[in-house]
């Protein structure tokens, strides 16, 4: 690997973009390709987006004949839980089985304390704050659970100006209609409303925490894997 393209490697790993270096394993020759920001619709950055959403580096064999080692390089997955509610204890396990560094926020002390949350990164800031500090991107599923609009709010305003892959929202068709009227009055649009997971989850027809809890990791994993709803696209 050329010095340069190391020290360009380390600039995207501190700025969190998404980059694949391919290597032609004929000539040695390498690039840096970055699927997440390019609308190009070549062959070989058609295969380092589809090697970045799989998070799997390996060889793609080319029509031109030539064969391009996909070295991906992602920055690590994290979800952003708003609210130690009770659904955020299996789905902050499951998150972290799944492989995503977990934080959860809260500023209500009786709720997020070590012992209901081990090993989880807990803030008790306010949620714009902690959003500020958490600086969310491409690699980030946010998922808001309080039904409080004075913490799933200011969480959602953070959220939808952010590059995060995934927003989610706890709450009844209803809860969410009042939500987005909320949203409305803060200047937010259409195109925003279509990031919302809401009610979120897929409809499994959970009922307790862990299962509704499992019906979040899989939209998650589903949006992480197979890309927005084409909703989102159109909207």
């Amino acid at each position: 690997m050329r010095s340069e393209t190391l020290q360009q490697l380390l600039a995207d790993r501190t700025a969190k973009r998404i980059v694949v270096l391919a290597t032609d394993l004929d000539s040695g020759i390498d690039r840096l390709l970055y699927p997440a920001d390019s609308d190009a619709d070549d062959e070989l950055t058609a295969a380092a987006r589809r090697a970045a959403g799989a998070d799997k580096s390996g060889i793609a064999e080319l029509t031109d004949g030539s064969r391009q080692f996909l070295h991906v390089f992602n920055p690590p997955l994290r979800m952003i839980v708003v609210g130690a509610v009770h659904i955020a204890q299996p789905l902050s396990q499951m998150a972290l089985l799944a492989g995503y560094d977990v934080s959860i926020i809260d500023p209500r002390q009786g709720f997020a304390s070590a012992d209901r949350f081990p090993a989880i990164h807990m803030l008790d800031d306010w949620p714009d704050d902690a959003m500020a500090a958490l600086d969310p991107d491409r690699r980030t599923a946010i998922v808001t659970l309080t039904h409080d609009p004075k913490l799933d709010d200011p969480a959602l305003f953070a959220a939808l100006r952010s590059d995060a892959f995934y927003i989610g929202a706890l709450g009844s068709t209803r809860t969410h209609a009042r939500r987005l009227e909320r949203l409305t009055a803060e200047g937010f649009g259409e195109r925003d409303f279509a990031r919302i997971h809401g009610p979120i989850g897929l409809d499994i027809g959970g009922k307790s925490p862990a299962e509704i809890a499992v019906s979040i990791i899989a939209e998650v994993t589903q949006v992480l894997r197979r890309g927005p709803r084409r909703s989102d696209l159109a909207a």
